[in-house]
């Protein structure tokens, strides 16, 4: 007939040496890279009846995963922690072993008199790193409170302004300035603190 659907003309066009990469057969055991659509380069590995992509350089990225993931500073002839408890995260980014090996070193501390010196260093570290952890939120605060600040209010995109609560000078004669005083406190209290432990 005569019908436009029996007469209408459609026009494809395809990928012809993509269609045959797809196509393309290989062997168990067979190693070859492709690249997908946004650039990334793939492994692919050729098994019994299906085929392992992975992208390229993945066993580095691997290995660097298992490095975060390691426990320098264990004793490896002794430990057999596999460091998946919370406690052990968190002695790893303190001293790098498990929580099993940590208690070990500080039992063998104590027994050699040593601990009281580690655990005035370790107060002190921790005194300071909250002290710098507060000087971050006093910038925040003065961002926040010197500043003025833009909303969308709606989904019509209606834009409401508010104005800041303290000029930058008011935020240094109030907060900046009591901060500044509590800080030079905590450190004299702290400095005398260590002093009087060292004598």
């Amino acid at each position: 007939g005569t019908h436009k659907f029996q007469t209408k003309k459609t026009v494809g066009f395809s990928d012809v040496e993509k269609t045959a990469k797809d196509n393309e057969r290989h062997l168990v055991g067979d190693v070859w890279e492709e690249v997908d659509a946004t650039g990334i380069t793939y492994i692919i590995e050729q098994r019994d009846g299906f085929r392992v992509r992975k992208p390229k350089n993945s066993e580095i990225f691997q290995e660097i995963r298992e490095e975060l993931r390691a426990f320098p500073n264990c004793r490896k002839d002794v430990c057999t922690c596999p460091g998946s408890h919370q406690l052990d995260q968190k002695m790893r980014k303190i001293h790098g072993m498990c929580f099993d090996c940590t208690i070990d070193m500080e039992h063998e501390m104590k027994s050699a008199g040593t601990y009281e010196e580690y655990e005035k260093q370790k107060i002190q570290e921790n005194a300071l790193a909250w002290l710098a952890s507060a000087e971050r939120d006093v910038v925040m605060l003065k961002e926040a409170y010197t500043q003025a600040s833009q909303f969308v209010s709606s989904g019509n995109g209606d834009v409401e302004t508010w104005k800041e609560k303290m000029t930058p000078e008011q935020f240094e004669e109030t907060v900046q300035k009591q901060f500044d005083k509590f800080k030079e406190n905590f450190l004299n209290n702290l400095n005398k603190e260590t002093k009087n432990e060292n004598d």
